[in-house]
């Protein structure tokens, strides 16, 4: 068997391709980046190096590196031939690399078993995203490569921090995961990751995820920075921060109990679970790291706006949330580019105009005036 992972990063490496192995697949990593690609061509193997309580080292071998920047037809190739393939390269990266997937979806043999493609974002709907870009990009011609591939969503966590200078290709992560895949699209013929758990329904799971772990994790990084602390695990210890994350989740989970009818028990536990995940202190992870690319992470349908913005069509509490929200305003970060352009968007816009662009409400929307109060308190500051 054969899973061509697209993004060799420490995502891909840490943990997909890492269960993909486990699954008994050759990998076959596709990456732009020329020293990692060369990296990984040349060794015979990697170790994930889990750290915290039940981690333990686990080494990847069986795999190979291509560049797809420098040689598309061997990307096209390999997808043609494999039976899995999987993303871990950001949502706004799909769009880059679907011409490489629908290239080997073309060269496949009409024959062979579907192709399965699961990308592993953090965003909802992430595989809908990418089917949709690769069915564009076919046109007329779709309809005669569509039996040959099939789409599954699915919804991926595990901490895999920022990485020491010199680790190599190495990676650390933490020991605990979750890959919820959905069963449909398989019709029976599951793909062979262990510890993955197919359900009938992934939308729960996507936000119960993208609501705690992304939300919680974010309101961390980004009242810890304004907070002066340098490290997630530091930030958290501080009580009047883990006081503020914790009243974030709380909201969420509120949404999470009317919309999906998670029983209120459950939620408290996965919410203290993934709390006790964030205070790992083996976890060298920073309040920069995790709090990069502020403007996406206030946009329309992320973390924070858009459980928030729910909450507040059914009426219930936003202020922790948009706590986090004003405390986002606040991130600097000179190495980050949509950290500069926060602050000069805090700048050149009034908090009416700031608000309905960087956060996609209409000032008609529930949820508009207490961000647009908050943002104008920011910029009177």
């Amino acid at each position: 068997m054969k899973a061509v992972h697209f993004g060799a990063g420490n995502i891909g490496r840490g943990f997909v391709g890492l269960l993909l192995h486990e699954g008994g697949y050759e990998v076959v990593f596709s990456d732009v980046a020329a020293p990692l690609v060369d990296a990984l061509a040349a060794a015979d193997a990697y170790t994930v190096h889990e750290v915290g309580a039940g981690g333990v080292d686990r080494e990847v071998t069986g795999f190979r590196a291509v560049n797809s920047a420098e040689d598309p037809q061997a990307v096209a190739d390999e997808v043609a031939t494999a039976n899995v393939v999987t993303t871990a390269v950001g949502p706004t990266i799909l769009r880059f690399i679907a011409p490489h997937i629908l290239a080997g979806i073309a060269l496949r043999d009409p024959d062979a078993p579907p192709l399965q493609v699961m990308a592993c974002e953090n965003a909802i709907g992430a595989t809908d995203q990418l089917r949709a870009e690769i069915v564009e990009l076919a046109g007329g011609t779709w309809d005669a490569l569509e039996g040959r591939v099939v789409f599954a969503n699915t919804a991926v966590d595990r901490i895999v921090p920022g990485q020491p200078a010199d680790g190599g290709i190495d990676v650390t992560v933490e020991p605990f995961f979750e890959w919820a895949i959905e069963r449909g699209p398989f019709d029976g013929d599951l793909p062979s990751i262990p510890g993955a758990h197919f359900v009938d329904d992934l939308a729960p799971y996507i936000e119960r995820k993208l609501f705690t772990v992304n939300t919680g994790h974010a309101a961390t990084a980004y009242h810890g920075a304004r907070a002066g602390f340098e490290r997630i695990a530091e930030a958290l210890a501080d009580p009047a921060v883990a006081a503020s994350v914790e009243a974030a989740l709380e909201e969420t989970s509120a949404l999470l109990a009317a919309k999906h009818g998670f029983p209120a028990d459950e939620l408290a536990t996965y919410r203290a679970t993934i709390l006790e995940r964030f205070r790992n202190p083996a976890l060298p992870d920073t309040v920069k790291r995790v709090g990069r690319q502020p403007l996406r992470k206030l946009s329309r349908h992320e973390r924070f706006v858009g459980p928030a913005a729910e909450a507040a069509e059914r009426g219930l509490s936003t202020s922790a949330l948009v706590a986090a929200i004003s405390a986002a305003l606040a991130f600097s970060d000179e190495g980050d580019e949509q950290a500069a352009q926060l602050q000069a968007l805090l700048g050149e816009l009034d908090a009416d105009a700031f608000t309905q662009q960087v956060t996609g409400l209409e000032p008609a929307h529930p949820l508009f005036p207490a961000i647009r109060s908050a943002v104008a308190e920011h910029q009177a500051a």
